[in-house]
């Protein structure tokens, strides 16, 4: 009878240690990669790079599905309504998280509650990027330009409501300029029509704008973090001349809500341990124009609530309401 009672006492604890050896040998089989964007942009490009490294250190496959639309929205919705068990994972961003939830009054997901965000990637400026042909070299003779002839220039953006068209809100609104938004479907799509000068700015994510810049298709006049990017110095804050002026974006991997702990802390190691390895420190800087965050999960929450805070003026500057 005893020995019988000792083993209906064990049970939960063997069923408790299969378990924890059971997520301990996560991933064992093909990790789903969410990015909420369509192919091609700097979302993707993060996407596939960190995921190349993830499989490289977790000895596993690592595929990245494109779930974009709706402003990130699509994607988003899709990650926080997947099983909790680390097969599912995908990019979160200054979108999926700051940004929608000041712009949409009802979202498919609850940022804060439905997705646990395991640890930035990457956080990058955007970058004010005005057609070769603009008689305008710097920030200054840009608002000059823009103030002797009001709502005669444009700035082109990624749709209404992205970090694109806020930047340049926030950019109108804090210098008095009159210049024209002219949204498209999508970053890509713009740099022919700003290189011929059908447009005539773009504030875009480093990623995509740099490139054309040092080829010297573009002129870029200033980053919109508050100081100037290491990954791109040459080029002024816009801050320097606009005293107070923000507009900064992010990437990070995000995680159902309820994955167990071994997993997310696994993944919070794995990632550091990607983040550090000299090549990709050098593609993020030299190719790609993307400043390293602090990493994991501490201190996520209260980064992503003092975000908010940055992006609240540009958000009411716009105007913009998508739902």
């Amino acid at each position: 009878m005893l020995h019988r009672r000792s083993l209906l006492v064990a049970a939960p604890a063997i069923v408790a240690s299969s378990s924890a050896w059971a997520q301990a040998a996560w991933p064992n089989k093909t990790v789903k990669f969410i990015c909420p964007f369509a192919p091609g942009g700097g979302t993707d490009t993060v996407s596939r790079l960190i995921c190349d490294q993830l499989g490289r250190i977790l000895n596993q496959t690592f595929v990245v599905e494109n779930k974009g639309g709706a402003g990130g929205n699509i994607g988003t919705a899709e990650l926080a309504r997947a099983a909790p068990d680390g097969y599912t994972l995908g990019l979160i961003t200054v979108a999926s998280h700051t940004l929608n939830p000041m712009l949409y009054t009802k979202l498919p997901y609850n940022p804060d509650k439905d997705i646990v965000g395991v640890s930035r990637l990457a956080i990058l400026a955007n970058l004010l990027g005005v057609t070769p042909s603009l008689p305008a070299n710097n920030i200054a003779e840009l608002i000059a330009l823009c103030k002797k002839d009001p709502g005669k220039y444009s700035f082109a953006s990624s749709g209404p409501g992205t970090s694109l068209h806020l930047s340049g809100e926030l950019f109108k609104s804090m210098t008095g300029v009159d210049i024209i938004h002219v949204p498209y479907k999508g970053a890509g799509p713009v740099y022919n029509d700003l290189m011929a000068g059908t447009v005539n700015m773009m504030f875009a994510n480093m990623p995509s704008m740099l490139p054309h810049v040092r080829a010297g298709k573009l002129k870029g006049l200033g980053v919109t973090s508050a100081e100037r990017s290491k990954a791109a110095p040459e080029i002024p804050a816009i801050a320097e001349t606009v005293p107070g002026y923000v507009a900064t974006s992010w990437y990070g991997v995000g995680a159902p809500a309820g994955t167990p702990e071994p997993i997310l802390a696994r993944l919070e190691a794995a990632i550091a341990e990607a983040l550090a390895n000299p090549d990709i420190q050098k593609r993020w800087a030299n190719d790609l124009g993307l400043d390293m965050p602090p990493l994991g999960r501490k201190g996520f929450d209260e980064f992503v609530a003092q975000d908010r805070k940055l992006w609240a003026p540009a958000v009411q500057a716009s105007g913009v309401k998508l739902d």
